[in-house]
Parts: structure tokens; sequence; C-alpha cells
């Protein structure tokens, strides 16, 4: 098995690297924004069109209260990362919301927030995949045909990336990250160049068509509520802020300063980008619907089915550089790669979440341990797999799946909030130096105001798009709520049980005897093997075992067994339904009967193969009896291995791959060993 899922496993991750080593993959700034702020910067190209699609129910006269919704966001946005600013300075160690929340409100509001950013980080693969298929499907028409198929196969590509490690996947998504950001900026400054300079009358491609509203007249009430819900559509601009708080860790020293420095860099960015991209369809015209081919009008007809409605950032950008120029398809190009790409913010939050998560025991602990490359190896293939499931289910469909988006991020960001006020407020109770008070009193009008504004987004969110789709990421927040705890239960359960106690118990108390048992079927080198190992052993009573499945094969081992002479008292078992497993079982139940304080030892002479399809051909009654002889107390198992010629072969083989050397290795030179101070044995 090692042969074959070793050299694949070589050839997509690359080499193992050392536990040392982990110092080189940390992050410089320049690359930490792409790879941990590369969601909410791309979230620019679907947040706009979210906004105009929600105001456009009531037809084209609500597009004016665009560039508000658009100032609301941008409140919000530098509420909320001046309050992670705090975050990121309080609790350097990566635990970000969670840790927060646990410290400050107790664990169960830290899993409610543990549980709220599981969920949104598998949104975020789905909803950023899905939507980087729908841009990318708007040129490539196979690529519409498939997109469940093409969003999953770009879920594996980010996946392998991803286990390739983190430094290596980031100088991957440095580059296209900022060409988006490049383009985007120079498309807004060109624009509003041509507009405020130069005069020009800028057009998007849909300028020419009408709206027919779903829902004509609206006021009072029904606007606020329409208002409210476009507004909580725009706020799909902020998911993944909190990755960086999270993925502290990863930041180069001084860690704190870099990720605050990380978070001011990525909200200016992304919030100048959303207010042009905003102002740039006011300017231009832009005409969207939620139903495009119902509700967009050219001419007085309807455009039909058969219309596909372009984003908002393309139809801009179509008005700005013109249809087809260099431009145009450069940004298109890189908008739809670094939607793709945006999944790697999750990529990097979930599996460092996960591992805190397992160290806590809320999760298994193989989430805890590092991959070959020094990745989250388990926590990047649990997310992958998620997020393949969902998209499966609602059909790479990022409209239906941005209303099961946002909940869970606002869910953690009024906890968090909330429990850095109540963190100052422990410190006040403790600090006498006028300046320091003065610090933490703004830190703490800074995290309530922040904990007050998330808090009403998160009841609008709630009460706009609970029935529009939210109600399933409170459901999925509610699974992973009960399954951590009841992990965590498991897990306090089994630590109390196995605890060593201070008196003696029967754990520690010496067995009055114990009772061997080899397992034979033949007399051949194996089972003699077997017994010797047993006679070394010196227990107190010493026995072979068969069971008689074939009278002529037991009438033959007695026949051997008598001829060579052991002086091991052979017994045999009989099966009258030709069972191996249960007489085994009964006999050894029946032992421990007759003397409880006795221990019976069953010894097991097994194969051992070199090739993996072997494994099936031998061995397979001793597997099910170890099986079922762990469940039995007092018995103890042993394995005694026979190594065939074919795994003498196997250790050949594995010996030569050891010392194989990669093509280009001899031009690289070999990998430095001088590093290793380890002690030789």
């Amino acid at each position: 098995m090692s042969k074959l899922t070793d050299v694949p496993k070589r050839i997509l991750i690359g080499r193992a690297l050392r536990s040392d080593r982990l110092g080189e993959t940390l992050l410089p700034k320049r690359v930490a924004l792409p790879v941990f702020a590369s969601d909410p910067l791309s979230s620019v190209a679907y947040a706009p069109g979210e906004v105009l699609l929600v105001l456009s129910i009531a037809g084209l006269s609500a597009y004016h209260f665009s560039p508000w919704i658009a100032v609301a966001v941008v409140v919000l946005m530098f509420t909320v990362v001046a309050s992670y600013r705090q975050n990121v300075h309080a609790y350097p160690s990566g635990g970000g919301d969670y840790e927060v929340a646990t410290t400050n409100l107790g664990p169960r509001a830290g899993l409610t927030v543990a549980s709220a950013l599981l969920v949104d980080y598998v949104l975020t693969v789905a909803v950023s995949i899905s939507a980087g298929i729908e841009n990318l499907g708007s040129a490539i028409p196979f690529v519409v045909e498939n997109k469940v198929a093409c969003a999953v196969g770009v879920i594996v590509l980010l996946t392998l990336m991803n286990l390739r490690g983190v430094r290596e996947s980031g100088t991957l998504f440095a580059i296209p990250t900022y060409v988006f950001v490049a383009g985007v900026f120079l498309m807004i400054a060109w624009g509003a160049f041509r507009g405020v300079v130069l005069g020009d009358d800028m057009r998007a491609p849909t300028a020419d068509f009408e709206i027919k509203p779903e829902h004509p007249g609206l006021a009072g009430f029904a606007l606020v509520f329409l208002l409210l819900r476009a507004f909580s559509s725009g706020c799909a601009a902020l998911t993944g802020v909190e990755a960086i708080s999270n993925g502290v860790p990863g930041f180069r020293k001084p860690k704190s300063r870099n990720a605050a420095t990380t978070l001011a860099m990525m909200g200016l960015l992304a919030v100048t980008m959303f207010c042009g991209i905003i102002a740039l369809a006011a300017a231009t015209d832009v005409r969207m619907a939620e139903n495009p081919g119902r509700d967009l009008v050219h001419n007085g007809v309807p455009l039909g089915p058969g219309y596909v409605q372009d984003p908002v950032i393309s139809q801009v950008a179509e008005a700005v550089f013109g249809h087809g120029s260099f431009l145009f398809v450069i940004l298109a190009a890189a908008t739809a790669l670094v939607l793709f790409l945006a999944a790697n913010t999750a990529y990097n939050g979930f599996p460092l979440l996960g591992s805190i998560l397992a160290q806590d025991r809320y999760l298994p602990r193989q989430l805890h341990t590092r991959g070959d490359r020094l990745a989250f190896s388990n926590g990047i293939v649990l997310l992958a797999g998620a997020a393949v499931l969902l998209v499966w289910i609602y059909g790479a469909d990022s409209t239906r799946l941005i209303q099961l988006y946002i909940v869970g991020v606002f869910v953690s960001f009024t906890l968090s909030q909330t429990g850095m006020v109540r963190h100052w407020n422990r410190l006040l109770g403790a600090e006498k130096d006028p300046a320091a008070r003065r610090r933490v009193v703004r830190a703490r009008a800074i995290n309530a105001f922040g904990a007050f504004f998330t808090g009403l987004v998160l009841v609008v969110v709630l009460l706009t798009k609970f029935t529009h789709g939210a109600w399933v990421a409170l459901l999925g927040m509610c699974i992973f709520y009960a399954t951590m705890t009841a992990i965590r239960r498991h897990y306090d359960r089994v630590a109390e049980e196995i605890a060593a106690p201070d008196a003696p118990s029967e754990d520690t108390v010496r067995p009055s005897r114990v009772h061997s048992v080899v397992l034979v079927s033949k007399v051949h080198r194996p089972a003699l093997r077997a017994l010797a190992y047993a006679k070394l052993m010196r227990s107190d009573t010493l026995e072979a075992l068969s069971v008689n499945v074939d009278a002529e094969e037991t009438r033959a081992l007695r026949e051997e067994w008598e001829r060579r002479g052991i002086d091991v008292p052979l017994k045999v078992l009989d099966s009258p339904y030709r069972e191996v497993t249960r007489p085994v079982i009964e006999y050894v139940k029946s032992l421990r009967a007759q003397s409880p304080r006795d221990v019976v030892s069953v010894i097991i002479p097994e194969y051992v193969v070199g090739h993996w399809y072997e494994h099936f051909l031998h061995n397979q009654s001793a597997l099910r009896l170890k099986g079922r002889l762990l469940f039995t107390p007092g018995v103890m198992v042993t394995s005694v291995p026979y190594q065939l010629e074919s795994s003498e072969a196997a250790k050949l083989r594995a010996r030569r791959r050891q010392n194989w050397s990669a093509p280009g290795s001899v031009r690289r030179g070999p990998a430095e060993r001088a590093k290793d101070t380890s002690p030789r044995t």
C-alpha cells in the first residue's frame, strides 16, 4: 500500500518537510494579504450586484438608494476592522473569535462562535467557487453546462495547492489577487477621469433596458424592509474579515502588528473598491434583476429565459474600458480567477480553527496534527469534502448559496466584540496607570460600538434572510454545536475512565495466573514460531487451540502433532456449523468465568505479506478474532508475525525508494542535513 500511495502523494503535494522548518512557512504581509484577505477583496465582484438585485424588486426608482446602502456597508466595514485590530493585539495566539468568546463569555459562547465560523468557512468555499464558475461560464459555455463538475474540479485543485503548504499556495495566489485589485482601481480611476474630466457618456450594456418591478410602489415598512434586505446582501463584502484574527500564528514576527496592518490594508482596499463599483454602476446605468429573463425589458419585450445576465463588475468594465479591449479581458480573467482563489481564506482559517478546537477536545485529535507539508492536512480535506457536498446539493448556484451566507460571520462578530468589552472591563479593574487606562477605555469604546452595530446587523440579516435560506446556515450551526459537544463529552468520559487511580486497583494488582492459548490450524513455521514465543513467556498454563472445521484436516493435525512430539497440549474445539471465531470466543470466556482473576493471553500467528492484494488472501480469520477478543475483558491478544518472502522483497523496494533521487535533484543538490542536530542512536 505504501508504494501505491506514497509516490502519487509526493507528486501531488511535494516532499515532506521537517518540523523544524515550520518557521519557513510563515507569511510576510505582502503574501498574507492575498492569503487571508482574498475573500473580502474578491467579494466586490458580487456584493454590489446583490444590492442591486434586491433593489430591483421595487423597480428602477429604488436604485437611488444604493449609495446610501454603500455608505452603511462602509461604516460597518470600518467598525469591524477597527474592532478586530483590538482582537489581534489582545489575543495573538490565533484563536480569534473562538478564543475571545470562550475566555470572556464562557465555553458555550465559544462553541457557538466556532460553529458559526465553521459553517461560514464552508460557505465561503462554495459561494466563491460557484461565483467564479458563473463568471467564467459567461465566456466558456462548457463551464455553464457542467458547472457542478467544474466547481468540484476547482475545489479539488485548490485543496491540492493548499496541501502543498501555506507559503507555496500564498505565493501562487498573490499574483492574480494583486492583478485584480490593480485592475479594479484602474477601472475606478479611468472611469472617474472619463466621466468627470472628459465628460464622456459611459453606458453599460444593460443601460437601455427597463426593469419590471415585482412589487411596484413600495412605501413605508415594506420599503424599509427591502432596504434592510439590500443592506444585508451588501454585507457579503465583510465575510472573511475574521480570518486574519484566526490566522495570526501564520504571520511573521511581530505577528500582532503585522496582522493588524494587514487588516487595515484589507479594509481600505475593500471599501474603496466596493464604493467605486457602486458609483460606476450608477453612472453607467447598470440594470440587474433577480429574474432577468422576465423582469428585464427591452423595447417593451422581456429578454426571455435565454438571456445571460453579466455581473455588475463586468458591465462596468465594459462601459469604462470598452467591450473586448485588452484591459477588459485582463480584468474579466482576474475577476474569475480571484473568485476561485477567494476560497483560500477559508482554506487557511478552517484548518487553524479546527486545530484549536481539536486541542480543546471539541473535534477529533487528528485535526490538530500537521501533515507532510506542515499544513493541517486533515482540516483542509474535511473543508473540501463539506464544500463539495454543498456545491452538489445547490447545483453550484451562487444566488441560492449566498442566501445562506453572512449569518454565521455576524454571529461570531457580535459575540467576539461583546467578549472584548468584558476583556477590557477586566483589565480596567486591575489597571492603575492613567495613560494605560485611557488606551483601554478607547479600545473598549471601539469594541462596544462594534458589538452594538454587528448585533443590530445580525438581527437585520436574520429577519430579512431567514426564509430565503438563512435557516439552513442556522441548522448547520446547530449540527456543528451538537457534534462538538458530543465529542467533548466523549473525550472527557474516556479521560475520566482511564485516569490512573491513586489507590491500588485491578489494573495495578498482579493477576493470579496467566493462561496462554496459541491458535493453530496446521503445523507449519508460523505456528512453531508462535509456540516457541509462548514458551518464552513462562505462563502458568499453556495450550494450543484448534477448531474442528474439517474432520480430515483435524485428524492430520493431531497425527502431525503426535509425530513431532510437541510438548504443548493440543485442544480441539468442535464446530458443527463450521465457524472459527465463535467457538474460540466462547472457550476464552469460559476460562475467564472459571478464574476471574486470571489473565488469558491469546497468541495468534500471522503472515506478513509484501503486496497489498495479498492481505485479502491471508489473515482474515485472525483479524476477525482480534476484533472480537478486544471486547472481552481480561484477555490479552498477541500477534506473532512470520515474514513471507514477498515481505522481504517489499523491504528491499522500500530501501530503494528511500535512496531514489528525484529528477533534478542532482542539479539542485541533496537536501540539507547539516541542520539536523538530533542525536543518532
